[in-house]
């Protein structure tokens, strides 16, 4: 079973998903104008949508007769939550090592 912070790192794994996710970081957009600059097809980008939509990366809106995506910003707090315990253990280590006397570290 796939749970949804996997499904999210899954997603961001992408390069266009990616690129989509940072068009979006400056308000929702349709497909349409989504798909304008990259190298495929309008459905290919909606199906690039569709993964990050079921990551809940994005959720999307009618409006009109077409649909705005948008970032999800509580998806991005989990996994903003994810990176930070890495982040921790990065930082406890930075800090032993930098503490630890030189001549013990060349050892």
């Amino acid at each position: 079973m796939t749970t949804y912070l996997e499904a999210q790192l899954d997603a961001v794994g992408d390069p266009t998903r990616r690129a989509i996710l940072g068009r979006l970081r400056y308000g929702p957009l349709p497909v349409g104008e989504l798909a304008r600059g990259f190298p495929m097809s309008r459905p290919a980008i909606s199906q690039h949508l569709r993964v990050l939509k079921e990551a809940n990366l994005v959720i999307d809106r009618p409006d009109g007769n077409k649909r705005l995506y948008e970032l999800n910003p509580q998806a991005f707090a989990s996994l903003r939550e994810y990176f930070d315990e890495f982040w921790g253990v990065a930082l406890t280590a930075f800090k032993q090592r930098v503490e630890t006397p030189k001549a013990r570290r060349d050892k």
